[in-house]
């Protein structure tokens, strides 16, 4: 299933991995539909079509939505209403969603249909597949989902394909009907259940956290060599790794992250016995394994969670094809999903306020016995002291979005939806975690890389810290007299950013 050195995806019997949602969101990788994934729709929508003929009552297929649930459509009705589906839950408000969130979204509700639970017909299920592949892109506001089911958005990308709305091709966005002539393709003819099988999903959430998990991944590898670099400047005691102590309260994830460390370190002078400073390091230092590797838990609970959701069919109603039934239920919920995703930003808070608090203090002469704002030409330079405000501001705002917003909002449809996770906005808030923490690190970086040449130990570091210093200063021109900063720090921040090519 993974999209290394292949220039498609294939959707078979194994499902697609979070890394092949980002390539095709990111890196434009096409889908391929194997025969299996076919079978096991058509044997769904079998089912679909056995409850149409025989007019039985299931949830958005012969009845209305929401509170509409005790609504019975009309025979001559079902497909109409299959086409105001999306139309009516088209609510959404806000700036449209970046390109590669749309595109992240509509390979998850591919995948989703391609579990086999939705009874979605053949057709619209490849149409949505040649949609991702041609490059329509729906224009989907970002605001409007409580998450319970992605509505509003899959609507508006629904309502797209259907000839509707607007859709970003090749970089002009057109009215939906002329985007797809344009691409070749016609809009999406629905039959009953289609509409809302393409609307009852949390594709977006999913969506979102498979790209944030890429992100977070490589942010955290930065961040350790962060960490490394500015232990080698610091001269911090390295016996906080030392994994006998470690073993003695083995916390999640703090043996692995130290063991990382270590690796990070290996060659350098600071692992000589009389290497450190102080027998005891500020709790930014000494407790990196700690906090990092709750961190790493937490990346990894949010991980398995995420896949849980990518890999499975939460359709309500389901077609169980094997047992030829439609069975409702609430898969469609999302908060154990949300919870490991608010712990996740939680973690990131602690991270941020550790890389704060170590720029701060490999900055202070009374801490690290360097240069006041690590300025080589005296106090008559500002060097890096207003660099503190940036710092400050961005853990801050960190701090802020890490509190809980997955409470359950009010309730909707007249008090039938009475409970929801709010995924979205904790997808969106974790985002804008990200963006901040990795400016946080890129800072941490140029200052500890900075800070090892004023200590004089730029040719000591060890193997990953010399690899770091190295690119750092392919990019960014030590610090003598006073420059702007802001663009150094915007350009090592997009280094780390920049994921798989």
């Amino acid at each position: 299933m993974s999209a290394t050195n292949s220039p498609s995806i294939i959707f078979s019997a194994a499902p697609p991995t979070i890394e092949d949602i980002a390539a095709i969101a990111r890196r434009h990788v096409r889908i391929e539909v194997s025969a299996e994934v076919d079978a096991r729709i058509v044997a769904a929508r079998a089912v679909v079509d056995r409850y149409t003929e025989r007019d039985l009552p299931v949830y958005g297929l012969t009845t209305g939505l929401g509170a509409g649930v005790d609504t019975r459509l009309a025979t001559e009705d079902l497909v109409a209403f299959q086409m105001r589906v999306p139309q009516a839950r088209a609510v959404g408000v806000g700036t449209p969603l970046a390109q590669e969130s749309v595109r992240a979204m509509m390979a998850v509700r591919a995948a989703g249909m391609a579990a086999g639970g939705s009874g979605v017909s053949l057709k619209v299920f490849h149409g949505l597949i040649a949609a991702i592949n041609a490059g329509i892109h729906p224009v989907v506001p970002s605001l409007g989902s409580i998450g319970a089911a992605d509505l509003a958005p899959l609507a508006h990308m629904s309502r797209a394909l259907l000839g509707f709305g607007e859709i970003e091709l090749g970089g002009d966005v057109l009215p939906a009907a002329i985007a797809l002539e344009r691409a070749g393709l016609k809009p999406l003819q629905l039959a009953p259940k289609d509409g809302h099988a393409l609307v009852v999903a949390n594709s977006l959430s999913i969506g979102l956290a498979c790209l944030a998990l890429e992100d977070i991944d490589r942010l955290f590898d930065w961040s350790l060599k962060a960490i490394a670099v500015n232990f080698e400047a610091f001269r911090a005691n390295i016996s906080a790794f030392d994994d006998r102590a470690l073993a003695a309260r083995p916390a999640f994830g703090q043996r692995r992250v130290a063991a990382q460390l270590m690796e990070l370190l290996s060659g350098s002078s600071l692992l000589a016995a009389d290497a450190a400073r102080r027998l005891q390091d500020p709790l930014s230092y000494r407790c990196t394994p700690q906090v990092w590797g709750a961190l790493r838990h937490a990346i990894d609970e949010a991980r398995q969670a995420t896949d849980i959701e990518l890999v499975s069919s939460s359709d309500n109603p389901v077609v169980i094809a094997s047992e030829g039934v439609i069975l409702s239920h609430g898969n469609f919920d999302m908060t154990a999903f949300v919870l490991a995703w608010e712990r996740l930003g939680q973690a990131m808070a602690h991270c941020a306020a550790g890389t704060a608090y170590r720029i701060m203090k490999i900055m202070s002469p009374g801490m690290s016995d360097l240069p006041r704002f690590l300025t080589p030409m005296g106090q008559s330079r500002t060097g890096f002291a207003t660099v503190q405000k940036t710092v400050s501001a961005m853990e801050a705002e960190i701090r802020h979005l890490a509190m809980p917003v997955s409470l359950s909002p009010i309730p909707v449809a007249d008090g039938v939806e009475d409970q929801a996770s709010m995924a979205p906005s904790v997808l969106a808030k974790t985002q804008a975690i990200v963006e901040r923490l990795r400016y946080l690190v890129a800072i941490e970086l140029i200052a500890s890389v900075q800070a090892v040449e004023l200590r004089g130990v730029s040719g000591e570091l060890g193997k990953g810290s010399a690899e770091a210093y190295a690119l750092v200063r392919a990019y960014v021109p030590p610090l003598e007299e006073d420059r702007a900063q802001g663009p150094d720090f915007a350009t090592i921040a997009a280094l780390i950013g920049l994921g798989p090519q």
